[in-house]
C-alpha cells in the first residue's frame, strides 16, 4: 500500500477516537518514515507505507497519545521530549507564555524565571528561549519529572541557564523572581477524564482535591515569598475556576487579573503584589 492510502485508511480509523484522526495519522507516519511532518505532506505520493506504522495506529487506536507513542510535542518555539511521568503540554497553556510576552514588550524582559511545578519543564524553557538574558528555575515534586525536565534542557541548548530541583511549590525557596510560572495540578478528584488523559497522564500533575484547588491555595499562600516587589505571577486554571481561584490570590493581597485561551475560556490567572 502506498502512504497515501495508508494515511487515509489511519486517519478513517481513528476517526472514532480522536478528534484530530487526520492530524494524528499523518504525525505518526512521520514520525514512522522518520521524516517532518511536512516533509512527510511533501513527498506523500511517492512514498510506502513506513515499516512500523500500522502498529503506532494500533497504539493511538487504544488511546495512547500521540505524544507518547512519538516520544515528544511541540510546545511555543521547542520541541521537547515527553514521558508517561510529564503532563505532556498543551496548546492552552501557551497562554501564559503569551501573557508574559504581552507584559514585557517594549521593555526588558525578566531576570529570573520561578516554574512551580515543572514537570517537562516547557513554560521555563520558552521563557528562557524567549529571553536569552534570563535564568530560571524549575520545582517539581516528580524526580521522573525533573529528569525530563533537564534533558529537555540540554535538548534546547538551555541547560546553562535552567537549573531543576525538587519541591513543593513555594517552599523552600529563598531567592526571588521576577517572572513567576505554575501550571498546577487543577481538577477535581472526582471528575470523570478521557481515557488518553486519565490512564496515560501522571495523576500528580492532574488532580488537586475535591475542588481541584488545593494546589492554589499553596501557590497563594507562599507566593509573596518567591516575587520580586514588581513581579508578575501566571498560574493556569481550569476553565470554570475563574472566580473560586481568584479569591485565593486576593484573599492573600494579590491584585489579579483573569486571562482567557484563544478558545475563549478562563485559563490563566495574572497575580501581581
Amino acid at each position: 500500500m502506498n502512504a497515501a492510502e495508508a494515511l487515509r485508511g489511519a486517519a478513517e480509523r481513528l476517526a472514532g477516537s480522536s478528534d484530530t484522526a487526520r492530524l494524528d495519522a499523518e504525525l505518526l507516519m512521520a514520525h514512522a518514515a522518520g521524516l517532518s511532518r511536512s516533509d512527510l505532506l511533501l513527498r506523500l505520493r511517492d512514498l510506502e507505507e513506513p515499516e512500523g506504522f500500522a502498529a503506532l495506529v494500533d497504539r493511538r487506536a487504544a488511546q495512547e497519545p500521540v505524544s507518547h507513542i512519538v516520544g515528544r510535542r511541540d510546545f511555543w518555539t521547542l520541541t521537547l521530549n515527553v514521558s508517561r511521568h510529564v503532563l505532556t503540554p498543551r496548546p492552552d497553556s501557551e497562554t501564559l507564555i503569551e501573557a508574559a510576552v504581552q507584559h514585557y514588550a517594549g521593555g526588558a524582559g525578566p531576570k529570573r524565571v520561578l516554574d512551580l511545578g515543572t514537570g517537562s519543564g516547557a513554560l521555563l524553557l520558552a521563557a528562557l528561549d524567549q529571553w536569552p538574558d534570563a535564568t530560571g528555575l524549575g520545582i517539581d515534586l516528580s524526580a521522573q519529572a525533573l529528569a525530563v525536565a533537564r534533558g529537555n534542557a540540554k535538548r534546547c541548548g538551555l541547560e546553562e541557564r535552567a537549573q531543576f530541583r525538587p519541591g513543593n511549590w513555594c517552599d523552600g525557596i529563598t531567592g526571588r523572581f521576577d517572572l513567576i510560572l505554575a501550571n498546577p495540578p487543577y481538577i477535581a478528584t472526582d471528575a470523570v477524564l478521557p481515557r488518553d488523559v486519565y490512564v496515560y497522564e501522571p495523576h500528580l500533575a492532574l488532580f488537586s482535591g475535591e475542588d481541584g484547588l488545593d494546589a492554589c491555595r499553596d501557590i497563594a499562600a507562599g507566593l509573596a515569598g518567591v516575587m520580586e516587589a514588581d513581579a508578575l505571577a501566571l498560574v493556569e486554571i481550569g476553565y470554570d475556576q475563574g472566580d473560586s481561584a481568584s479569591a485565593l490570590f486576593v484573599d492573600q493581597g494579590f491584585r489579579v487579573h483573569l486571562r482567557h485561551d484563544l478558545g475563549g475560556q478562563a485559563r490563566c490567572l495574572e497575580v501581581r503584589r
